[in-house]
């Protein structure tokens, strides 16, 4: 049976529809039927980008291509200038983008990897990593392992899908919704005052986001007079979660649960469980997922997890456990806690500190949006702290007085070296460059 089959029989009988994509409001039966780009030079086993939205047309594209056993590649507009990288990396025989196709290597590209799902006839799946260490890697999925996990039945709530096409986090609520005949909603922008309206407008109950954007959300004010009526989850992901912003948010929004999520491209979304709505302690685990803490460093062992990267060498060990390089703390043998990553800690004269450390110290500053610390190389003394502060609307930062609440609650060889008042990039993801 092949998905689109599947999915069909789900749904068949779903009164309600399925998606809410602007103006349009549409069941299951109406994406299956949605008219597509003409596939019949496509073949199975090639590589295919899909550049696209979770719009109705993309939609139903990805899954007659999962159909025809091709290896899918989903990308978005937002990341054109890097389109050319992405394209060799994951060896693309063909493009499409809304009606237009194009053959950009007839041959299929020879790869261990790609030619093990080509021999299995399955069709397959290439997400990128976000590429802060480094050149992304192109992470294969075998798309028929992929799917396992979604077809347990689980509750659905209606559900904004705030994250994007190329991310895990956006695929997993697109087929999370799909096999659980739940409603999704595709926010026509990702701005705050967008967002709220969407939230109200379509009656959200679960809103899967950033941290990055809550605290955007936060500091636009509106949640202050407009919060939203039918929401009941927030899910936050994709990066640490600092406690000031997590507490402001329970107090203004007491009837929401907050619940932090953890996955990677590499794993999938793993399964958690937050101690209460206002802590960043959590537990993971799920069927199939065991995790471990090895020198302070946190390693999953994960059974539906990726085959391996096309562009850079397998990074599981021999008895196939993953080193997250994500430092954690643990108690109680249950809940752990990210406190950075390893490629992160800057090391000023021998001690060591993680630029979240710095982060969280600045956002309690009055009229400071985002903060971004980073370790500058230094010749004496190894490395230097330089932060970057981002003001709310309408604030006016000093640098002095920043310096001093720095001083009051930091050890002096922490202070940053140099502080600058400007705005922070944030990638098209919704985390900060």
């Amino acid at each position: 049976m092949t998905i689109l089959e599947e999915l069909k029989e789900l749904h068949y009988d779903n009164p309600q529809p399925f998606m809410i994509h602007g103006p349009r409001v549409l069941t299951f039966d109406q994406i299956r039927k949605e008219t597509t780009v003409d596939l019949h030079s496509v073949c199975p086993g090639d590589v295919v980008a899909l550049i696209g939205d979770f719009d109705p047309k993309s939609i139903h594209t990805m899954l007659k291509l999962v159909d025809h056993k091709c290896i899918l590649v989903p990308l978005t507009a937002d990341t054109r200038p890097s389109h050319s990288y992405f394209f060799a990396a994951a060896r693309v025989n063909a493009v499409i983008e809304g009606d237009r196709k194009e053959i950009v290597a007839p041959a299929k590209q020879q790869h261990p990897l790609l030619d093990k799902l080509r021999e299995q006839g399955h069709s397959g799946l290439v997400l990128f990593s976000s590429g802060t260490t480094g050149q992304p890697k192109a992470i294969l999925h075998d798309f028929e392992s992929f799917l396992i996990r979604y077809r347990t039945p689980r509750p659905a709530l209606r559900t904004l899908n705030f994250l994007l096409f190329d991310h895990i986090g956006g695929i997993n609520t697109l087929l999370h919704t799909l096999y659980n005949r739940g409603v999704v909603v595709i926010p026509t922008e990702r701005t705050p005052e967008a967002v709220l309206k969407e939230l109200d407008q379509h009656e959200v109950e679960l809103l899967p986001t950033t941290p990055t954007f809550l605290r955007m959300l936060l500091m636009s004010g509106l949640l202050t007079y407009q919060p939203p009526r039918t929401l009941r989850t927030i899910t936050y992901g994709t990066e640490r979660m600092d406690q000031p912003t997590l507490d402001q948010l329970c107090m203004l929004l007491p009837d929401v649960d907050f619940r932090q999520t953890y996955g990677m491209s590499e794993l999938g979304i793993l399964r958690t469980k937050s101690e209460a709505r206002e802590s960043l302690w959590m537990e993971i685990g799920g069927e199939g997922v065991s995790i471990r803490v090895k020198d302070g460093l946190l390693h999953i062992h994960a059974q539906h997890r990726m085959l391996g990267y096309l562009n850079a060498p397998s990074p599981f060990d021999e008895e196939g456990w993953y080193n997250t390089k994500d430092l954690v703390e643990a108690k109680a043998d249950r809940w752990i806690r990210i406190v950075g990553r390893t490629s992160d800690v800057i090391s000023v004269g021998g001690l060591k500190v993680l630029p979240q450390e710095i982060e969280r110290i600045a956002l309690l500053y009055p009229g400071v949006m985002h903060a971004k610390a980073e370790g500058i190389d230094n010749p004496i003394t190894g490395q230097h702290i330089e932060l970057t502060c981002e003001p709310t609307k309408g604030a006016q930062l000093d640098r002095k007085a920043i310096r001093n609440h720095m001083l009051a609650s930091i050890a002096r060889a922490f202070v940053p070296h140099r502080i600058k008042i400007g705005k922070i990039q944030v990638g098209h993801r919704f985390k900060k460059m």
